[in-house]
């Protein structure tokens, strides 16, 4: 062989991978968002959005038990496009319907599966589709999402420091932010999701999953060397004890060294990336809600979303009654009261009415006469919410369920579930399923973040894997709530609802916070804490502080108690990740307004356009000239809504500002 036919065979044997090499397009239907599958020796993708980069080029597969490696020298044997737009009606959201409107590829490969690319105006979101005979076990789901450029991000980690992931997979699902480069991130810890990148010129990826179920919930880890990000998932449970918070928990003390044994045919969970090129668009995001499953709930004419009168967060610190305030029949009776009055749906009885250290929820103590308090609800139209830790509710679900189901109790709050492997991921879906068909609600505390179920089980109405009101009964004076506060509408809210539990009625400024259980207080302003049942998504809302605090403060207990829980439409306005937000929500004829800022004090300008023709008024309330230095102080007012529809507001530092707009 010559020279030039040596060289030329050499170039054509360089070039045969990349001739091998496939790219398969695809477009959001506004045309602003592009991705390319390519399968080579692999099977990446990568993500524009207006032609500035998302996501570079990142591997995706999954590995099972037989050693076959979904995505390892790939063959594509079709891909299937279609375009879909329509309506889902979404009862118990933040707005009566969903637009359904996205391109999707699937990409069949030989080996009985394949991968579903679905692009939406909003953002891109895949998954895994298997097609295999009997059951498998999955040994791994494998990513890297890969960036080429060290962004900033907003990441939470696990809040359980242990030295190991094996330990860290334990925890309760709620920690605040950190601000940090992707390789500055602490590679020694897993961080939840969803988890939130700052790309060039304000543009954002919030990166959660959708449609869990049967399978592990993910976490992410980073890498020092590069801007990389690493999809983690916990091991399935081999060997669970007993343990934990009063023994109402499942500690698991080995695991198997596989993460999923499931169906072989089957759909896996959707990787979701939300693209934002305003901060306030992730504020009103769809993406999760639409990728869930569909209801599995025929009649959902029972189900009551509303307010909750709660007793733990104030410590059930009734004051100025003739009785001994406590885990007793007549501290309840007088919530049910204070809950009957102000046309609150429900009252819960939280950690306490059960006999302690038994883990089992048929154990009454005997302060507590349970059918007398939900027929004294039922008299005065408010029905009872147990709390159940989770082993207790667990063993024995069937049986607990409908003994309170025929009792008259409405629903659970389920605690300490602490885990999100594919056991404890099966346990909410059966948790709600059967709380379905005994017709009762269920809001999940101490739990990995919402993927959709409450679009599957309406039933299921609120979650908690939020680091809610609840930390300020304990958290010392350096901790910052309120930038917190305006940071999670961007990123966990975008999830799906959450229980943060709001309402309190002793309010402090910056300096003048303090711990204290008992009578605890929040960061912020008292207009703070009444915004936050319009920016918060929370069908299922908390009235956190007690009646006799309530009662003392008749205009705020009137505006919480009257605002919806659930929307018809929902405007997000204004704001910016850590720094401020503005929402605007309708239900029926009303519109509320909320708008919460960190410790900056702010002025904004809200378009009210979205108003349309008339003459509307607003019921205000703002912070008051001296709400820096006493949080509770404020002014309500009504006005004529301006005819330019221009509203100017000022919030003081860990401001807030709330009104209800009406014809």
């Amino acid at each position: 062989m010559n020279v030039k036919a040596l060289l030329f065979f050499c170039v054509l044997l360089g070039s045969m991978p990349a001739m091998a090499q496939k790219n398969y397009n695809l477009q959001s239907p506004d045309k602003v968002l592009q991705a390319q599958i390519t399968v080579g020796d692999d099977i990446q993708f990568s993500l524009t959005h207006d032609g500035s980069e998302v996501l570079a080029p990142s591997s995706i597969s999954m590995t099972l038990q037989d050693g076959e490696v979904l995505g390892a020298k790939p063959k594509v044997l079709k891909v299937v496009k279609a375009s879909v737009d329509k309506e889902i009606l979404s009862p118990f959201y933040k707005k009566s319907v969903v637009k359904d409107e996205y391109n999707e590829a699937a990409i069949s490969f030989a080996g009985n599966y394949s991968i579903v690319f679905r692009l939406y105006n909003e953002g891109l979101a895949y998954r895994f589709v298997t097609k295999k005979k009997g059951d498998i076990i999955v040994v791994g789901e494998e990513a890297e999402y890969n960036f080429s450029k060290d962004h900033k991000t907003f990441a939470a980690y696990v809040n359980n420091k242990a030295e190991t992931f094996e330990k860290q997979y334990f925890n309760s699902f709620e920690q605040p932010y950190v601000n940090e480069s992707i390789t500055k991130l602490n590679n020694q810890r897993l961080m939840i999701l969803p988890f939130l990148v700052e790309l060039d010129n304000g543009k954002k990826v919030c990166i959660t999953e959708a449609d869990l179920e049967e399978f592990p919930g993910m976490f992410l880890n980073n890498s020092a060397d590069k801007p990389c990000l690493k999809a983690i998932h916990a091991p399935y449970p081999k060997i669970e004890e007993q343990g934990g918070h009063n023994r109402l928990q499942m500690l698991v003390k080995e695991r198997e060294n596989f993460i999923a044994k499931t169906k072989g045919t089957r759909s896996f969970p959707w990787r979701v990336f939300t693209v934002s090129a305003d901060d306030k668009e992730l504020a009103d995001c769809d993406m999760v809600y639409r990728l869930a499953s569909p209801s599995k709930v025929s009649d959902i004419s029972w189900i009551k979303p509303g307010k909750v009168a709660w007793d733990w967060w104030n410590d059930w610190n009734l004051y100025g009654v003739d009785f001994r305030a406590g885990i007793n029949n007549e501290t309840y009776k007088y919530y049910i009261d204070f809950a009957s009055a102000h046309g609150i749906e429900y009252v819960i009885l939280d950690e306490g009415w059960a006999v302690n250290l038994q883990a089992d929820m048929l154990q009454v103590i005997p302060e507590i006469n349970l059918q007398e308090l939900v027929d004294y609800g039922k008299a005065k139209n408010v029905g009872i919410i147990l709390w159940a830790g989770y082993w207790a509710f667990a063993r024995d679900m069937e049986n607990v369920v409908k003994h309170y189901a025929d009792m008259g109790v409405k629903g659970f709050k389920i605690d300490f579930l602490d885990r999100d492997d594919q056991k404890m991921v099966e346990f909410v879906y059966k948790a709600a399923k059967v709380c379905a068909e005994n017709k009762m609600l269920v809001d999940f505390h101490g739990v990995f973040k919402p993927t959709g179920l409450q679009r599957t089980y309406p039933n299921v109405l609120n979650y908690e894997g939020v680091n809610g009101l609840e930390q300020l009964k304990w958290s010392p004076e350096s901790y910052d709530m309120v930038t917190y506060d305006v940071t999670i509408p961007y990123i966990r809210m975008m999830a799906g609802p959450m229980d943060y539990t709001q309402g309190a009625m002793r309010n402090a400024s910056r300096w003048n916070y303090r711990p204290v259980n008992s009578e605890p207080m929040s960061q912020g302003t008292r207009c703070r804490q009444l915004a936050t049942y319009v920016i918060f998504e929370s069908p299922f809302n908390m009235l956190c502080d007690n009646p006799s605090n309530y009662m003392r403060e008749k205009e705020c207990t009137e505006f919480i108690v009257n605002v919806p829980t659930v929307w018809d439409e929902t405007v997000s306005l204004d704001g910016k990740v850590a720094e401020y937000i503005a929402m605007a929500r309708k239900y029926g004829d009303d519109w509320y307004v909320g708008a919460l800022t960190n410790w900056e004090p702010r002025e904004l300008t809200l378009d009210l356009s979205f108003l349309g023709e008339g003459n509307y008024k607003i019921e205000l309330f703002k912070d008051g000239i001296n709400a820096d230095r006493a949080a509770c102080d404020y002014k309500k007012e009504v006005l004529s809504v301006p005819a330019d529809r221009k509203l100017n507001i000022k919030m003081a530092p860990g401001g807030g500002y709330a009104a209800r707009i009406y014809k």
